[in-house]
């Protein structure tokens, strides 16, 4: 069974891919359009009101004076006066599709979220801030173990040889982390910009990373070798993404792709490894595929909150700390292999 563990990772993938529900776009519906429309010229979407529609792009009043602007301290929950039209038209043709016993569709193709003083999805941003919270946590009791409580050799470096790429790979894992909470905060193109690009740098880097490892790589031009085609595929996917076209749809199937190679990776080694931790990582491994799993059988938002973007983000903090397990038993196993070999 356990040699068959990257066949069996991979099948469950597709199925998840296949099981991804489709819903309409209720941003092409013509009451909606219309809201949006009546919303920019009044500056008003029913009883509610948004005094920066009626103001100029550089600030100036249109029709009233300056100090009819709200304060900074009020201002900065809100987006310009078309995504807030937009927000609050799709929040009101939601309750009214809810009222006629209708399903909720997507906008712009995302599920209609509820704001909580600006932020775009709280819930998301929540689980991402403590994701990265654990990473961190989990990278601090990494670093502790290696230099403080595992032998050193005499010229103070490591004997795990993975040191350096876990540590990088640790300031990569957070950056992403960090600009997806931003995004999740405020999903503006450049937000998204971010975020994307982020999260290639570390599905490549995270491949790298399982190659090196699952394959015992020491030797510099084998590293090279292996990291310059990988270092390519994602330098040429930001550059295509900032600075040709923001395709969200390429950018998952990028990153989905990369994913996966790196199951097959982390599979195979975790098939046939004799590593005292390996059911660690099959368990991460197994895990993983049953989160995107979660994060591909979309469903609406319950309470308006959580969706399953939100879960699958919460999802990632068990995970998280699984991960960093695995790799603090794994400094400790090479540090002893290796240091029996110096003696």
């Amino acid at each position: 069974m356990a040699r068959n563990l990257p066949w069996v990772l991979l099948i469950i993938v597709v199925s998840c891919l296949v099981s991804t529900l489709e819903a309409s776009e209720g941003d092409s519906d013509p009451l909606y359009k219309s809201c949006v429309d009546q919303c920019q010229k009044t500056g008003c979407v029913g009883d509610t009101c948004f005094q920066h529609c009626k103001f100029s792009a550089d600030g100036k009043a249109i029709d009233g004076p300056w100090y009819m602007q709200e304060p900074l301290y009020l201002r900065w929950k809100q987006w310009d006066c078309q995504s807030d039209c937009q927000y609050e038209c799709m929040m009101t043709r939601e309750e009214e599709r809810k009222r006629n016993g209708e399903r909720p569709t997507k906008y712009f193709g995302k599920w209609p979220l509820k704001h909580v003083y600006g932020i775009q999805e709280p819930v998301s941003v929540a689980f991402s801030a403590l994701d990265l919270a654990m990473q961190f946590q989990g990278w601090v009791s990494y670093f502790i173990l290696v230099y403080y409580k595992l032998p050193l050799q005499p010229n103070r470096k490591t004997y795990y040889e993975y040191n350096g790429i876990v540590h990088i790979y640790a300031i990569i894992v957070m950056n992403s982390l960090f600009w997806s909470s931003i995004c999740h905060s405020r999903d503006v193109e450049l937000t998204e910009r971010l975020d994307y690009s982020s999260a290639t740098v570390l599905a490549g880097f995270s491949l790298i990373l399982a190659i090196l490892r699952s394959f015992s790589i020491q030797d510099q031009s084998v590293k090279i070798m292996v990291t310059a085609p990988i270092l390519a595929v994602v330098a040429t996917h930001i550059l295509y993404l900032n600075f040709y076209n923001l395709d969200e749809g390429l950018h998952w199937k990028v990153i989905f792709g990369i994913g996966g190679i790196e199951l097959v990776v982390w599979g195979l080694w975790a098939a046939l490894t004799s590593h005292p931790s390996k059911w660690k990582l099959r368990a991460f491994l197994i895990s993983s595929i049953l989160t995107l799993c979660l994060r591909m059988f979309d469903f609406p938002p319950y309470k308006g909150y959580i969706d399953a973007h939100a879960l699958w983000r919460g999802a990632g903090i068990p995970l998280s700390y699984l991960w960093w397990s695995f790799v603090c038993d794994d400094a400790v196993f090479r540090t002893t292999v290796n240091l029996k070999k110096s003696k």
